[in-house]
């Protein structure tokens, strides 16, 4: 007998076109589907809502990937079913190109948002909302690669590159893979519930994740500060946490002199380059001590420092115990 579902499906769209980062196509789905395979295990008939999967494209052609994995659409923009929710995946390299070639795409993305669509913008691929006007008076954040070149062709959105998500409306934009799949765990815990957003997350991260609401920039609250050019050093450090660049070198890489860089960087976050830089790396040890099997020494190497006394040192100085004793503690509260 087949299975009747009292309520009407839940609607996905994914917009896809040439260069498009197939990982912001099948992460998404597969965590989504995972989240419904969950809920109709454990929701009543009554709750659940299955979902309806749609790929959208400008032409029913098949489109190539830079992985080799051919993508065929399922319907295109001018026949597309209304979508309770739009994903927009990121664009390989240079975004112009995709963004002047796909405008029923555009006009599509425009269209649906004023028709009650939820949309969430993968790195690069905001420029297609941004092209769309949807941006316009708002936040966004994107890949930080191209931060400068989206402020120059969009110069009314309110860039935030120091945020890995923001969320305007109906509207969510995310810089990386990792911030989309938490605001998808975000979405399946408002789809389906917390617990299906949890069993998610628990299969899928292959860390512990920072709550949705944590890392946001929302749309209505209190801004960091007005700095974008800090802002953008704040996102680039947080990104590179191994890098062996040392601070003045990163000062020089975004065209400031380092006594510049740090009287700027203080006005605006009331510390100085040195403390938010260790700030970041003892906030990354701290997580995977928590969350990965990764040696003491793997550790400091991932997070940039050279070896394994120097983290002990700074562990020591800024929570007063070892790396191998925080873990200790931090796990015993995790998974005792």
């Amino acid at each position: 007998m087949t299975d009747k579902h009292t309520n009407p499906p839940l609607n996905i769209a994914i917009a896809v076109y040439p260069h498009l980062l197939v990982t912001s196509l099948t992460l998404p789905i597969e965590m989504l589907r995972a989240g419904e395979a969950f809920a109709k295990g454990h929701l009543d008939k009554q709750s659940f809502r299955p979902l309806v999967i749609n790929l959208v494209a400008k032409s029913a052609e098949s489109i190539p990937t830079r992985a080799g994995l051919a993508i065929n659409p399922d319907c295109i923009t001018a026949n597309a079913p209304y979508s309770d929710l739009i994903i927009v995946p990121g664009i390989w390299r240079n975004p112009r190109p995709v963004v002047r070639t796909n405008q029923e795409v555009v006009d599509w993305l425009s269209e649906s948002f004023s028709k009650g669509s939820h949309i969430i913008g993968v790195g690069t691929g905001n420029c297609l909302l941004a092209e769309a006007g949807l941006l316009d008076g708002h936040p966004a954040t994107t890949h930080w690669h191209y931060a400068k070149q989206f402020s120059h062709d969009y110069p009314l959105v309110h860039l935030k590159p120091d945020f890995f998500i923001t969320q305007s409306e109906r509207m969510y934009t995310v810089a990386s893979l990792n911030a989309l799949a938490d605001v998808i765990v975000h979405i399946i815990s408002q789809y389906y519930t917390k617990a299906a957003a949890q069993h998610v997350e628990r299969n899928f991260s292959h860390e512990i994740r920072k709550p949705y609401e944590d890392q946001r920039y929302l749309e209505g609250a209190v801004d960091r500060h007005p700095d974008e050019l800090i802002a953008q050093i704040q996102f680039w450090l947080k990104t590179n946490l191994a890098t062996e660049l040392n601070l003045q070198e990163v000062a020089a890489q975004f065209s400031l002199s380092y006594r510049t860089f740090t009287r700027r960087f203080r006005a605006a976050t009331n510390q100085s380059p040195i403390e938010y830089w260790q700030q970041l790396r003892v906030e990354g040890a701290k997580e995977l001590l928590a969350s990965s099997n990764l040696s003491i020494q793997e550790v400091a190497l991932e997070v940039g420092y050279n070896d394994q006394g120097h983290l002990t040192r700074v562990f020591k100085k800024v929570l007063s115990q070892t790396p191998s004793g925080y873990r200790k503690v931090v796990r015993r509260k995790l998974f005792g």
